[in-house]
């Protein structure tokens, strides 16, 4: 399968291919999504075969607006209109009771809710808008690894794989959308994105909990990223907590190193085996998927140490991600 590129003027063939149960990634203001018409069950299924992704792992729809979504929520509450009048379009995914019977199974892992999510992207939009029916958006890469944030990405990890991907450029936000379960009694943050649970809570006016579990073997997580292993490249990662502990790390040239700027000066490693994440958690949480792609690409990098942040609910989705692609691995001083 050729896997072709599509721009702005060539969103009505990417219309065409989803469908006709073909799978196109598409750019989110997170990162890029893996398309599939969210009703057509044999596409979803493909989706799965493509990302090499669990069955398990239930799929986020993704929405125009939410008169789309209304088709296939049970009901839309008043705290979930309430969220979606002050975050969307943007990056907030929000769990619902799914209408019975108006998805297929592979799309909820068969529960009996389903995560929606309107992004902030024009294409994205207008591709849903003259599909007309939802799509599927999981992050368009291969399963446990690091999530793509530019067409680029997509391509090095599904070309072949897919029919084709839409070219937005790169993604500005570049960590996953919050989710929250809004089907429970308190609502729940079951992953954490830009906006948080703060913010949330001031929003809806009541508490906002934080998912700390971990899902059983056997059983479905309600939503993506509670279950298994993600955003891993090929060298293990370490997370380093304190700025202060990359002076005590033994470097040598299969060592790679990403962090801020002033902390990248102090290192004595050749500029190939650092990546800066920029100068502030903000820039790092849009950066930190591209650096583990960076180092993924060098295979004389046997090692990558990774600059923790800490401290703030704002550096919730950062650490979120970083510590599944270091699967809890952190650095600890001599």
């Amino acid at each position: 399968m050729e896997t072709k590129i599509f721009d702005q003027e060539k969103i009505n063939d990417a219309v065409e291919l989803l469908a006709a149960g073909e799978l196109v990634a598409f750019p989110t203001e997170t990162v890029y999504g893996l398309g599939a018409l969210a009703t057509n069950e044999t596409a979803v299924k493909n989706v799965y075969a493509a990302k090499g992704r669990p069955s398990d792992n239930p799929l986020i729809v993704t929405v125009s607006d939410e008169k789309m979504m209304a088709k296939y929520a049970r009901e839309i509450p008043e705290r979930a209109q309430k969220l979606i009048k002050h975050f969307w379009p943007g990056p907030l995914t929000i769990l619902l009771f799914v209408k019975p019977g108006s998805l297929p199974s592979a799309v909820t892992g068969g529960l009996e809710t389903v995560a929606f999510r309107c992004p902030d992207d024009k294409l994205t939009h207008e591709l849903i808008a003259k599909l007309g029916e939802p799509i599927v958006g999981p992050s368009a890469n291969t399963s446990t690894k690091p999530s793509p944030t530019t067409a680029q990405h997509v391509y090095h990890d599904l070309n072949g794989k897919i029919a084709g991907i839409i070219d937005g450029g790169p993604t500005k936000v570049g960590l996953e959308s919050t989710i929250i379960d809004l089907s429970v009694k308190t609502p729940v943050v079951l992953r954490p994105g830009e906006i948080t649970p703060e913010e949330l809570s001031q929003v809806l006016g009541e508490k906002v909990l934080i998912n700390s579990g971990k899902v059983a073997e056997k059983g479905v997580p309600k939503a993506p990223g509670m279950k298994y292993r993600h955003y891993a490249p090929s060298a293990p990662v370490i997370v380093v907590d304190h700025s202060e502990d990359f002076l005590q790390i033994d470097f040598n040239d299969t060592i790679g190193v990403m962090a801020v700027e002033d902390i990248l000066a102090k290192i004595k490693l050749p500029e190939e085996n650092k990546f800066n994440l920029g100068n502030s958690l903000q820039e790092a949480d849009h950066n930190l998927f591209g650096g583990l792609r960076y180092f993924d690409d060098k295979p004389q990098i046997k090692q990558i140490f990774v600059q923790g942040f800490s401290g703030s609910e704002s550096s919730l989705a950062y650490m979120n991600r970083l510590d599944k692609a270091a699967a809890g691995h952190h650095y600890m001083t001599k």
